[in-house]
């Protein structure tokens, strides 16, 4: 008699593992990009970030009731809206996976030379994509206990920041009367425009909370659980980052911009005002460790995704399902996406990369939302409360902040979206692809 995964997840464990994927420390590598944008006020972009996660959580768990063993994006909207849109939908998810493990590079080569600032970034950025890449040819992946570890390990050293951040505000800067609720509102930076355009960077914050998701065959009343693990990993991470920035900017209020050679590691140059050299060398260490596991379990994703889309016959299958003989690894899918990090590394800011990744999220956040008010509000298949105010208030908030992105940063999405439609017809009318219902985008 087949046996599938034992039902043992509870609650408790979701949260745990949605926190685990974010990471406690999310901010801290936008905060300075994202201050920049906003004139200051991060806490006010991370807070409207979370609304907007906490109403496409909902939509994210409720969908996950209805293909409880899929969990994914792509599967929602091919199966309630239409087959090519969940392609879209696919395509874009593919450029998110592409462009993680640049921006991760990005970010390592900077930490990197605010220890050795000698070495030029050039020689940092192709060292860490050689790094990255030759892990992963070897067929190196991050375990969930890793990940625990390092989760416990950027938790001790948060406590440790803030304890430093908070002695520092209250006998150094000292605050008073209204210059506690400068990093909410400064009427003298604040503007509606820069206030949502630092908005569709800060949502980075909460990007992986929809892999709680995957688990649905593995957790005790999933049709429950999955959808209040989603909320309350949105809700958690939305807090502590939101008490993250707000120390930070207390620390060191917004006056001018951070200059271009400290602003993608702006959080750990806060840490050396309110701890000097130790903290700012213990927190950069512990960001750059954090950004090569991200920035290596991202390359590993991304190869596993082009292969199941090879294999899917999203994508051509002779190039992207082969597998190495020798390391049962897609090894030329591994190659190429170390081809695309050595040609981002060089072409794009983090800033840059961080928006045009949430471009291509916010297309996957539109459509589950989309989906589920098809599902439950049009075809009302099964009762939900607000079936239709929910995902409706989550699609329009998402489509404003993705209205928000920038210009370059929407017209390479579109453009993006366009290559990968030009080459599915072109595929289709070959004969070597498949048609839009059958089409796969995983890799199991």
């Amino acid at each position: 008699m087949p046996t599938g995964l034992r039902r043992s997840l509870k609650l408790r464990h979701l949260v745990l593992y949605g926190i685990v994927i974010i990471q406690p420390i999310a901010p801290m590598g936008i905060y300075g990009v994202v201050s920049n944008v906003a004139g200051g006020q991060v806490v006010t972009t991370i807070l409207i970030g979370m609304a907007a996660m906490l109403l496409t959580a909902v939509s994210y768990g409720r969908m996950a009731r209805v293909y409880p063993s899929a969990g994914s994006a792509y599967t929602y909207v091919a199966k309630e809206l239409h087959p090519l849109l969940g392609y879209v939908v696919g395509w874009s998810m593919l450029m998110d996976y592409l462009l993680n493990p640049i921006i991760c590079a990005i970010w390592c080569s900077a930490a990197a030379q605010n220890v050795l600032p000698g070495v030029p970034y050039a020689a940092w950025a192709v060292a860490f994509v050689l790094i990255f890449t030759a892990l992963n040819l070897r067929g190196v992946q991050a375990s969930s206990r890793v990940n625990t570890i390092l989760t416990i390990g950027m938790s001790i050293v948060l406590v440790i920041f803030l304890a430093y951040a908070v002695r520092y505000i209250a006998f150094v800067v000292r605050p008073v009367a209204g210059q506690w609720l400068l990093p909410f509102y400064d009427p003298a930076t604040f503007s509606p425009s820069r206030l949502f355009r630092g908005t569709s960077v800060a949502v980075l914050t909460y990007m992986g909370f929809d892999g709680i998701s995957t688990m649905s065959e593995e957790v005790e009343n999933p049709r429950r659980n999955i959808l209040l693990a989603t909320v309350f990993t949105c809700l958690i991470v939305g807090v502590l980052s939101s008490i993250e920035v707000y120390v930070a900017q207390l620390a060191w209020p917004f006056r001018t911009p951070y200059p271009e050679s400290m602003v993608d590691t702006a959080y750990v140059h806060v840490a050396m005002r309110v701890g000097g050299k130790f903290l700012f060398q213990l927190l950069n260490a512990t960001l750059l460790i954090a950004n090569m596991g991200s920035g290596i379990a991202s390359q590993f994703g991304a190869s596993r995704l082009l292969y199941g889309m090879g294999r899917g016959k999203a994508l051509p299958s002779g190039f992207f399902a082969a597998i190495h003989p020798g390391t049962g690894i897609p090894r030329n899918n591994v190659l190429l996406v170390g081809t695309c990090m050595l040609a981002g590394v060089f072409l794009m800011t983090y800033g840059q990369g961080a928006e045009l990744l949430n471009f291509g999220a916010f297309i996957a956040f539109m459509g589950v939302n989309l989906a589920a008010i098809v599902h439950y509000a049009i075809r009302g298949k099964s009762k939900a409360p607000g079936a239709l105010v929910v995902p409706l208030a989550g699609l329009l908030i998402d489509l404003f902040i993705w209205l928000n992105l920038s210009h370059s940063a929407q017209l390479l999405g579109v453009l993006w979206i366009a290559v990968g439609l030009a080459l599915y017809f072109v595929m289709r009318r070959s004969g070597t692809g498949a048609d839009t219902s059958e089409l796969q985008f995983d890799s199991n």
